[in-house]
């Protein structure tokens, strides 16, 4: 499958890896990924989808999981490599997109998307999530983070924005959202996960006021 027109935004990424190191905000874990981490069995097959430059795969390959670490941008998967080998880690890193993944059904026991599906329309979230349904084996979890439709005015208030297609939005300016994001509310939200059981949701503000994201933690059913 070609990758779809509107997601894009791993471009703009491509460039940020390139300048990001050890000292970036997006070389530490989040506590949450973390402590569901903990609770998983070692030797756990875990995809970290979007991966970036590796902050989450490095830490699961040192707690002892099998790690495959997957972004569209060239620059992460070469920094998590390089970052791997440097620890002395084992991480399979790969680069393709989110909504093609090149991997067997039920391939891993836990998938984590840190801050990515929503990067494109809702047919690349549809599309990316019924990818993630397929290589989640029964009884796998999954964990991401979601764009809140809370988020939405704040982002109006910053810069000249623009509805493209429902819930989809492009901003003017610097960063990322030149590129399509997608925004909803929980009814949305749930509506998108086929083949998943919900244990946890909850909407929070990341590291900046009014950054509302969508936490979610589900099983694959079945």
């Amino acid at each position: 499958m070609n990758q779809m027109t509107t997601d894009t935004a791993h471009r703009y990424w491509n460039t940020e890896w390139q300048k990001a190191d050890g000292t970036s905000p997006w070389a530490m874990a989040e506590p949450w990924v973390m402590d569901h981490a903990s609770t998983l069995a070692p030797g756990t097959r875990i995809l970290d989808l979007g991966a970036g430059i590796g902050r989450h795969a490095l830490a699961f390959a040192r707690d002892g999981h099998k790690v495959t670490a997957l972004d569209a941008s060239e620059a992460a998967v070469a920094a998590t490599s390089a970052a791997a080998f440097t620890q002395g880690l084992t991480v399979d890193c790969v680069q393709a997109p989110m909504t093609d993944l090149p991997f067997e059904a039920a391939s891993f026991d836990h998938v984590l998307a840190w801050n990515v599906i929503y990067h494109g329309d809702e047919a690349i979230v549809r599309r990316t999530l019924s990818e993630v349904a397929r290589v989640t084996r029964p009884g796998g979890t999954f964990l991401c983070t979601m764009l809140s439709a809370r988020r939405l005015p704040v982002e109006q208030a910053k810069a000249k924005g623009r509805e493209i297609s429902r819930n989809t939005w492009v901003f003017d300016g610097p960063g990322d959202k030149i590129h399509p994001h997608y925004f909803c509310n929980a009814p949305d939200l749930l509506s998108l996960l086929w083949g998943f059981e919900v244990y946890t949701l909850f909407d929070r503000p990341h590291e900046k006021p009014g950054s509302w994201h969508w936490h979610l933690l589900a099983e694959r059913l079945a």
